[in-house]
C-alpha cells in the first residue's frame, strides 16, 4: 500500500542529501585542484580540442556542466574568451558530466553512512585546510550513496502500484510519441530542479528498484542533457551578443544531439546493453535492478562523447549558425566589463582566475595610458591633442572594472566557500585593482599639469624637459618589468622590483636637486617650477603604486585559486 505523503518527505528528502553531497563534493574538489582549474582556464587559445579538455577537466572538478557554462558564458561576455573556444568548452563539460552517472552507478550505496563516519570528524575539527577538503570528498560520497539509497527506498513502493506501472507503459520509449514524452518530462524536470545530476540521481533510483524500464531511463536522460542547458541561457539574460551565443550553442548542441539519438533510438539502447555486462533486466535477491545504473550511465557518457567528437571538426559552422540564429542587434556595442549571472551562483574558484584575467586587462589600460602620457609630454609631437583624449578615456575604463572587480569580488567571498588562501588571494586582488586605478589616475595627472603648462605657455629648460622625459622613460620601463612578471606569474622578479624601485628613489631625489638648483640660479620660473614639482611627484607615485601593485599580486608567492 503506497503512502503519498510518506513517499513524498522520504524522496524529496533523499533528494536533498543528494544534492547537498553534490554541493559538498564540487566545493572539496575545487579546493583540493589548488591552481588547476585557473590554469586550466587560462590555458584555453584557438586550440579546439584543447578548449575541450579544458572543459572536460573544469566539470570533472566542479562536477557540475551548469557551473563551467556559466563560467564560460562570463568569460566570454568579459572579452576573454571567443565563441569558437566557449563552444569547445562546453562539448568538453558535456562530457565531463557524465563522470557523475559513473559515480552514481559504483555498487557502494550501503556504504554511504561508514563514509559519512569516516570523514565528518576530521572534516569538522581538522585544521590543515587541505585534510580537510579531502575528508569532505568522503563525506560528501557518502550523503550522495546516502541520499541515493534513501530515495530508491522511497521509490520501492511504486514498482507494485497499478497506476503508476499504467502510466509508465505508456512511457514505455518504445514509439516515437513516448519517447517524446520521456524526454519532454526529464527537460521540464531538470529545468524546474536546476540540476542534471539531480534528475539523474532520481532516473536512477527509479530504475534501480524496478519503477522504471532501461528504454524509458534513457530517453530522460536525453531530457535531462537539453534541460541542463537552461542555466547558460539565463546566465546569458542581459549579456553581450557573444555570451548569449554561447548560450545558445549548449542548447543548439544538445537538442541536435537528441533528436539524431531518436532517430535510431531502439538500436541505441541494445547497443549500449551489449557494451555492459550484466542485463539490465535481472533481478537481484531483494528485487533490485543492480546492472541498470551501469548501462544509464554508459548510455549518457556514449551519447556525450559520441556527439562531441563529431562536432569538433565542424565548431566554426556551429558558429556561424548561432550567430544567425542571435544576430547582433542595430547600434548595440559589446558593452562595458561585467560578470555574468550572481557572484553566490559561482564557485569561489572559477571566480578568482576570472578575477585575476580581468585585472591583466585592466593593468594593459593602465600600461596605455601611462604610455600615451608619456607621448602627451613632447610637445613638437604632432597630433599630441589625441593622446590626452586617450588618456582620459582609460583613466574612465579603469575606474569602472576597479569599482566592478571589487563588488564583485566582496559578493564572492560573502556568498561562496572559499578557504583562507582563497580568501587572502582575493582580496589582494582587490588592492591590486587600486593601485592599478591609482596608476592610470596620475598619468591622467601629468597630462592635466601639462595642459596647464599649454595654457599659460610656461615652459622648462632644456635640462628641465630632459630629466622629466628621461624619468618618464624610466617609471614606464619599470611598470613594464613589474608588468611583466605579473602576467608570467614570476614571484622570483621580487628582488629585481625593489632593487629598481630602491633606484628610482635616488634618480628622483637627484632630479629634485637638478631641480631646486634651476630655480636658484633663475632658469626655471616659480610658476613652471611648481608644475615641474608636480609633474615629478606623480612620477614618483606612479613608482609606489607600482610597487603596491607587485607586493598586492604577489604577497603570498603560491598563486593556486
Amino acid at each position: 500500500m503506497i503512502e503519498p505523503f510518506k513517499m513524498g518527505y522520504t524522496a524529496i528528502g533523499g533528494l536533498g542529501v543528494f544534492i547537498l553531497g553534490m554541493k559538498y563534493l564540487s566545493d572539496s574538489l575545487q579546493m583540493l585542484s589548488g591552481g588547476l582549474i585557473r590554469k586550466a582556464i587560462s590555458s584555453v587559445t584557438t586550440n579546439r580540442f584543447l578548449a575541450v579538455l579544458v572543459g572536460l577537466f573544469v566539470t570533472t572538478f566542479v562536477q557540475s556542466s551548469s557551473i563551467t557554462t556559466v563560467m564560460v558564458v562570463g568569460f566570454t561576455n568579459a572579452g576573454l574568451m571567443q565563441l569558437t573556444q566557449a563552444i569547445g568548452v562546453i562539448l568538453g563539460a558535456n562530457i565531463g558530466t557524465t563522470i557523475t552517472g559513473w559515480i552514481l552507478a559504483v555498487k557502494v550505496g550501503k556504504y554511504g553512512l561508514l563514509l559519512i563516519a569516516c570523514g565528518i570528524f576530521p572534516m569538522l575539527f581538522s585544521k590543515n585546510e587541505r585534510i580537510s577538503a579531502g575528508s569532505k570528498v568522503l563525506v560528501a560520497l557518502g550523503l550522495i550513496f546516502f541520499g541515493l539509497e534513501i530515495m530508491s527506498g522511497a521509490f520501492k513502493p511504486l514498482r507494485s502500484d497499478e497506476s503508476f506501472m499504467n502510466l509508465m507503459l505508456s512511457l514505455d520509449a518504445q514509439s516515437l510519441l513516448s519517447i517524446l514524452g520521456c524526454v519532454a518530462i526529464g527537460c521540464m524536470m531538470t529545468m524546474i530542479i536546476q540540476s542534471s545530476s539531480a534528475m539523474l540521481g532520481i532516473t536512477i533510483a527509479l530504475a534501480t528498484t524496478g519503477a522504471i524500464p532501461l528504454y524509458t531511463a534513457v530517453a530522460l536522460v536525453m531530457g535531462e542533457n537539453i534541460g541542463t542547458t537552461i542555466t547558460a541561457q539565463f546566465a546569458a539574460i542581459g549579456g553581450s551578443i557573444s555570451a548569449r551565443r554561447a548560450a545558445m550553442a549548449h542548447s543548439v548542441f544538445n537538442v541536435l544531439g537528441v533528436v539524431i539519438i531518436i532517430s535510431f533510438f531502439s538500436p541505441y539502447v541494445r547497443m549500449i546493453e551489449m557494451f555492459v555486462p550484466g542485463s539490465s533486466s535481472f533481478v537481484d535477491a531483494t528485487g533490485n535492478h543492480p546492472y541498470i545504473a551501469a548501462n544509464i550511465a554508459m548510455a549518457h557518457t556514449v551519447f556525450n562523447v559520441t556527439a562531441t567528437l563529431m562536432m569538433v571538426p565542424f565548431l566554426n559552422q556551429l558558429a556561424r549558425l548561432v550567430t544567425r540564429m542571435v544576430p547582433e542587434k542595430q547600434g548595440s556595442g559589446k558593452g562595458s566589463f561585467k560578470y555574468i549571472g550572481a557572484p553566490g551562483t559561482m564557485p569561489v574558484a572559477i571566480g578568482i582566475p576570472l578575477i585575476f584575467e580581468e585585472l591583466k586587462r585592466m593593468q594593459k589600460l593602465a600600461h596605455k595610458a601611462l604610455r600615451h602620457s608619456g607621448s602627451f609630454l613632447q610637445r613638437d609631437l604632432k597630433g599630441r591633442e589625441r593622446f590626452y583624449r586617450k588618456v582620459q578615456k582609460l583613466e574612465d575604463e579603469t575606474d569602472i572594472i576597479q569599482h566592478e572587480i571589487t563588488t564583485f569580488t566582496v559578493t564572492l567571498m560573502q556568498a561562496g566557500n572559499a578557504s583562507n588562501l582563497q580568501s587572502d588571494r582575493a582580496y589582494s586582488f582587490i588592492r591590486a585593482a587600486d593601485e592599478l586605478e591609482s596608476i592610470a589616475d596620475y598619468a591622467a595627472s601629468l597630462c592635466s599639469y601639462m595642459k596647464r603648462l599649454d595654457k599659460y605657455e610656461l615652459d622648462y629648460s632644456e635640462d628641465g624637459w630632459d630629466d622629466l622625459i628621461g624619468f618618464h622613460h624610466e617609471i614606464l620601463a619599470f611598470f613594464t618589468l613589474v608588468c611583466k612578471s605579473f602576467n608570467d606569474e614570476d614571484a622570483s622578479s621580487t628582488k629585481k622590483v625593489y632593487d629598481e624601485a630602491s633606484r628610482l628613489n635616488d634618480q628622483a631625489d637627484i632630479i629634485r636637486k637638478a631641480h631646486l638648483d634651476r630655480m636658484k640660479d633663475g632658469s626655471c620660473g616659480a610658476l613652471p617650477a611648481l608644475t615641474f614639482s608636480d609633474m615629478a611627484v606623480a612620477l614618483r607615485r606612479i613608482k609606489n603604486h607600482t610597487v603596491n601593485l607587485h607586493e598586492a599580486i604577489f604577497a603570498d608567492t603560491s598563486l593556486g585559486a
